[in-house]
């Protein structure tokens, strides 16, 4: 069965359909004939998903799924969250958004963070919405060098490196994203 992923990372492709197995062929937008830019103009993480789901399933009517994640910073009261990736400018630097969101959290206590990933899933026309959250808390400065993003800021609950201090193989296996995915497949296995 197709199913098209509203994305042209090839690293988000993959790690997807290695979770979601041979029993569906995930395509992306390009292969589709979507080349523009779908709007994330939603206030939240699950409009954005929502959002991104819809446009592809308006523009080709096939089966489809869309994502959006956030960092969620409790002592930011949930920011950056849905601007994570434009949280210090508008395009995605991902060193301007950790000097950033260091300097705010500078001579705080209380670092507790979750990263979330919430996935809009459109089979036959109606659409669901499955998550997955991993906890855990700000560094208080950068390390590892592996990821992106706000990977070397982040300790996931339980451990005492960063996701950018893991392997890649140990972080999927724990976080937010393979989390999601994880609840997705077991949708469209049902």
């Amino acid at each position: 069965m197709k199913i098209v992923f509203a994305t042209n990372n090839q690293h988000k492709l993959s790690e997807v359909s290695a979770v979601v197995g041979s029993d569906f062929e995930i395509v992306t937008l390009r292969e589709v004939g979507i080349t523009e830019d779908i709007p994330e103009t939603g206030a939240t993480l699950d409009e954005n998903a929502s959002l991104k789901a819809r446009y592809v399933y308006e523009h080709t009517g096939l089966d489809c799924f869309a994502d959006d994640t956030g960092l969620e910073v409790e002592a930011l009261n949930g920011a950056p969250g849905v601007r994570s990736a434009r949280y210090a400018t508008d395009g995605h630097d991902f060193a301007a958004n950790n000097r950033k969101l260091l300097a705010e959290l500078e001579g705080v206590d209380n670092r507790k963070a979750r990263f979330r990933t919430v996935i809009s899933l459109i089979r036959n026309g109606v659409e669901q919405q499955v998550e997955g959250i991993v906890e855990g808390d700000i560094a208080t400065a950068e390390a590892g060098c592996g990821g992106f993003g706000y990977d070397p800021l982040f300790i996931p609950k339980g451990y005492d490196v960063t996701f950018a201090e893991m392997s890649a193989d140990e972080k999927n296996s724990i976080s937010h994203r393979g989390r999601a995915v994880a609840a997705l497949k077991e949708v469209l296995n049902k």
